[in-house]
């Protein structure tokens, strides 16, 4: 199965790094989610019943990014690897959480955490 929904550049304030500053005073967070799941049965009824509600699935991921404060980008992965894998129709997901504003002292575009599960490697 190779269909998918990508949920892409998904901004979110959180208050999360090892740093007191970045618990303190927040900063924005980029959020990647690609799903894999049979998209067959939504397209035949054309009912967003059948399929993965993206913007559901945007709210649940804000509710985790913007809620209780880790130090590690890999734990709020995690956090929302697993949150989207309560949907059983889900077979597999990647999430990327990006954090462009970390406290790096040199010039630099990104950096990012990305973690992949299957429903087999995550039961």
């Amino acid at each position: 199965m190779s269909d998918s929904i990508d949920l892409t550049g998904l901004s979110v304030y959180g208050y999360h790094g090892v740093f007191e500053q970045e618990k303190r005073d927040g900063q924005e967070f980029v959020i990647d989610v690609s799903l894999t799941l049979d998209t067959d049965r939504a397209a035949a009824s054309d009912d967003v019943a059948d399929t993965v509600h993206y913007g559901e699935l945007a709210e649940r991921v804000v509710a985790i990014v913007a809620g209780d404060p880790v130090d590690l980008i890999e734990t709020l992965a995690h956090r929302i690897v697993d949150a989207v894998l309560l949907d059983e129709r889900i077979r597999a997901t990647a999430v990327t959480v990006h954090k462009p504003h970390a406290p790096i002292p040199h010039q630099f575009a990104d950096v990012s955490v990305t973690v992949r599960r299957t429903r087999s490697a995550s039961a």
